[in-house]
């Protein structure tokens, strides 16, 4: 049995925090939004758009964020990722009106969009194959996680102090995060005292040989491929449920049904609670199924169907006002999409045509995925204004898109392997050509 390094499990574990503190700072706006609409008079259609900022720079940049990564590396593409958005969370507490906040969420993304890229990086690097949809189950845990954290720490800060004092604390946990990082991540080529035999079988169980490292692929390229458009419209499906936790679900729980600060810390984050075994245990089968002889390709999509499948239930939520049934409901979505997004997060590094283009598949899926967040923060603001409040529409809506997104993954999504290199045009070659 080949051998590899254990410390790669201390590297993936540093990015479960790293994610865990990304949620806490883009959820703690959302836990906040009654409390803040009330001290600076915002309705409901204003709150929607400053929720909705972050997720507007943060799309835009997944691809930059993506490429730069790929640069630079992950350990100083996520310190610099993590300090910026820790920064930006710190300056909405300085936030005095629509304007300052919808403008500290706006660069608050653009931090936040290095985040799972990073993440992706890290797992290419520190995992085989066989153990990579485990691995993205240990740091997608980060968000199940976050969110579950959040719910009761910034409830509890708010009520001891205010919700200024909400964003000075969770924001001073990234940057604590960044010198721990800085300290002890180093890349497996780098990293002194490992064993060269496990340092040797990880770097040939990459997904493809080192000696393409270095190859230059066309980015536009990339998008001509169907397995790119699967991943990216299966991701924004599987992203606009969600974030309909990530920005509108507290309100919904405080507003629909009268959740104290009390119950919004503690019976609000069993759902997001339910999201952690969800993700291990989603990449523990894709992983398992795989090694039992599965192909790569069925092993993934298994998993990816049956979880966006399951996490539809959240539509039936709008037909009952039973707390017991509705936390019973968003519970199971939340680890439905937990599942499907433990093997999402594989994808990049399955179908990488290089090495140095894992975390820009990473950036590109995550680009399509969070447009989702910008349409569910928007809509469902919308739909409360025109519906004097009812939640019914948005919630109907995201159950349809659940299956939308398992339909993308079963007849989009194909076959699972390195996509074809189309090579930038030397210039040398080209100079030569014209001569």
């Amino acid at each position: 049995m080949r051998r590899y390094p254990r410390i790669r499990w201390l590297m993936i574990v540093f990015c479960f925090f790293a994610i865990a503190i990304n949620y806490i700072d883009r959820i703690n706006l959302a836990i906040a939004a009654p409390h803040i609409k009330a001290d600076l008079g915002l309705d409901d259609t204003s709150m929607g758009l400053i929720l909705g900022a972050f997720f507007w720079t943060y799309a835009l940049m997944q691809i930059p964020a993506g490429r730069l990564l790929d640069r630079l590396g992950a350990r100083a593409g996520l310190a610099i990722a993590v300090g910026w958005w820790s920064l930006f969370t710190v300056f909405t507490s300085f936030g005095k009106g629509f304007t300052s906040l919808f403008a500290a969420r706006l660069a608050l993304g653009l931090g936040e969009a290095g985040g799972n890229p990073g993440c992706v990086k890290v797992v290419y690097s520190w995992f085989p194959k066989k153990q990579r949809a485990t691995a993205s189950g240990i740091f997608d845990a980060g968000p199940r996680a976050g969110s579950a954290l959040a719910l009761p720490l910034v409830a509890w800060l708010i009520s001891v102090w205010d919700w200024e004092t909400s964003f000075i604390v969770t924001g001073a946990l990234g940057l604590i995060w960044v010198v721990i990082w800085l300290v002890f991540y180093r890349e497996p080529e780098e990293m002194k005292g490992l064993d060269e035999t496990e340092r040797q079988n990880l770097l040939e169980d990459r997904a493809l040989p080192t000696t393409q490292a270095d190859a230059k692929v066309e980015l536009w390229s990339l998008f001509r491929h169907r397995n790119v458009w699967g991943m990216m419209i299966g991701f924004f499906c599987m992203n606009f449920a969600t974030y309909f936790f990530v920005t509108w679900f507290p309100t919904y729980l405080t507003v629909a049904h009268g959740f104290s600060l009390k119950e919004l810390g503690t019976l609000g984050a069993i759902p997001a609670l339910m999201g952690i075994p969800g993700s291990l245990l989603g990449g523990i089968v894709s992983d398992t199924l795989y090694r039992k002889g599965f192909s790569l390709t069925a092993a993934r999509k298994t998993c990816l169907i049956s979880g966006m499948l399951l996490s539809s239930v959240i539509a039936f939520a709008a037909f009952t006002d039973s707390i017991t049934v509705i936390l019973t409901l968003f519970s199971i979505t939340y680890a439905g999409l937990a599942f499907t997004a433990a093997n999402i997060w594989t994808l990049p590094a399955d179908v990488a045509p290089a090495s140095n283009y894992v975390a820009t598949l990473g950036g590109i899926q995550n680009f399509a995925g969070n447009l989702a967040g910008i349409v569910t923060a928007s809509f469902t603001g919308l739909m409360l204004s025109l519906s004097h409040g009812s939640f019914v529409v948005p919630l109907l809506v995201a159950g349809g898109i659940c299956v939308l997104g398992a339909l993308t993954f079963m007849f989009v999504l194909g076959k699972l392997e390195p996509l074809p290199i189309s090579p930038k045009p030397d210039a040398n070659v080209i100079a030569t050509a014209n001569q």
